[in-house]
């Protein structure tokens, strides 16, 4: 039992290899960004039987919010740590700049964004669940709990374009939580991330 319930508390990677694209320039551009923003992530839960539409919509909106926190406290953690130099906007300023020209219900491009956030480079992400999370019951059933897929990319606002791409799919083990995921996530990212020193 005690060795099951430390599983439970462990996300584990699935075996398949990360899709990475790295723009041949992105480090030189990223070296000359200020500050950076974090976009919400566009977060899809797979729809079950049992779960009202509306339900789902608002536990999609939770969800990109709780992924959008934990990876702000990433890169924040990371700074602290100086291995990151690049500031990143509180995203409580991104999500109230956000907020007041409507999106996400009104989509918008990279331009507009890093013209709307005032910053020199964004963070945008995608994130695929199979259920929502945390789900309480597989304590009792076993297994996994969710699997997320992953896209998460770093764009140039100056020049308007993608300079770093890291997709990937994860499977998180009981007890899975945003927290775990992206810390998981982040950690494998950041390999090949080009703000962060090694």
């Amino acid at each position: 039992m005690k060795q099951t319930f430390l599983i439970g508390l462990i996300v584990v990677l699935l075996s398949s290899c990360a899709k990475i694209f790295y723009s041949p320039d992105a480090k030189t551009l990223a070296a000359k960004h200020q500050t950076i923003a974090i976009v919400p992530p566009n977060v899809s839960i797979a729809a079950a039987k049992k779960i009202d539409g509306n339900a789902l919509i608002e536990q999609q909106k939770t969800e990109s919010l709780n992924f959008q926190r934990e990876m702000y406290s990433w890169l924040l953690k990371r700074k602290g740590q100086g291995k990151i130099q690049v500031e990143v906007q509180d995203i409580n300023t991104t999500n109230a700049k956000l907020s007041k020209i409507g999106y996400p219900e009104t989509p918008l491009t990279t331009s507009e964004l890093c013209e709307v956030l005032g910053v020199d480079g964004i963070m945008t992400s995608n994130f695929g669940l199979s259920k929502p999370m945390p789900v309480a019951a597989a304590i009792f059933v076993g297994g996994p709990t969710n699997e997320v897929h992953v896209s998460l990319s770093i764009s140039d606002c100056k020049n308007t374009k993608l300079i770093w791409n890291y997709d990937h799919k994860y499977s998180g083990g009981l007890g899975s939580s945003p927290a775990r995921l992206v810390d998981g996530l982040m950690k494998n990212a950041s390999k090949k991330m080009p703000y962060v020193l090694y």
